[in-house]
């Protein structure tokens, strides 16, 4: 049978092409945590306040805040991250030019352990030493755990989360800019978020293959709790405090 016709085969699995992980990784926690945060936050300011001025004005400037700070955050931990693989991938390229046997003899000794036969192992080695770039691929791969050249993008990932959180934060603010009464709109919010929760999570099993109502349900029921504890904070807060 030809690649061809194994490719034609009805029950042959075709591997989708999907983002990067850590886009997907960026965009569904910029989103869990822009629509967690912001329904938490409004939501107790809302009961606490029962000011609708001050409920958007505090929805508009977590999502502003917290969206930058995401943002950088995620920038900056992705390039701490690939800054210390770069510096791992530069110290083995220095060991693979200077001790090539020694480097050899240790890609033998993992492609024994990963349980290629020792014959089939040194040859593979002896092929991978002829070739700098494969040298370096394959002592990265096995010994780092790195792959070269297939690391995070910091700055996109930033932009994807800072872009992800404002768009996750908006959903629960929405409902108090549509409704004059802060009191009215929570439920029209928490309900909109929990929504948005499910479907979020709902929507990452086009890649990750989980059963879709699995998914949703787990990220709606871990994410609800922040507009529990908003709301119980508000409520203390009107109660022992603002009424006294």
């Amino acid at each position: 049978m030809s690649v061809a016709d194994y490719h034609r085969r009805p029950d042959f699995i075709h591997h989708q092409k999907t983002p990067r992980a850590s886009l997907i990784r960026e965009v569904v926690f910029g989103m869990e945590d822009g629509m967690v945060s912001t329904m938490g936050a409004v939501t107790g300011i809302a009961v606490g306040t029962a000011s609708h001025f001050v409920v958007v004005l505090s929805g508009f400037v977590i999502i502003a805040v917290e969206s930058i700070s995401m943002a950088v955050g995620s920038y900056l931990s992705s390039k701490s991250e690939k800054e210390i693989d770069e510096r791992k991938l530069n110290e083995e390229r220095y060991e693979l030019k200077t001790y090539p046997r020694e480097e050899k003899a240790e890609l033998v000794e993992m492609y024994v352990k990963d349980g290629w036969p020792e014959p089939l192992a040194t040859q593979m080695a002896e092929v991978a030493s002829q070739n700098k770039n494969l040298f370096l691929q394959e002592m990265a791969y096995r010994e780092l755990k790195i792959i070269p050249d297939g690391g995070d993008h910091p700055l996109q990932n930033g932009l994807y989360m800072g872009v992800a959180y404002i768009i996750g934060g908006a959903i629960p603010l929405l409902p108090y800019l549509l409704i004059g009464s802060p009191l009215q709109a929570i439920p029209v919010s928490v309900i909109t978020t929990l929504t948005g929760l499910f479907m979020l999570g709902a929507y990452t099993t086009k890649f990750s293959k989980r059963a879709w109502w699995r998914a949703g349900l787990e990220m709606l029921l871990l994410a609800a709790t922040a507009g529990f504890i908003g709301y119980i904070v508000g409520a203390a807060v009107d109660k022992f405090w603002l009424k006294q």
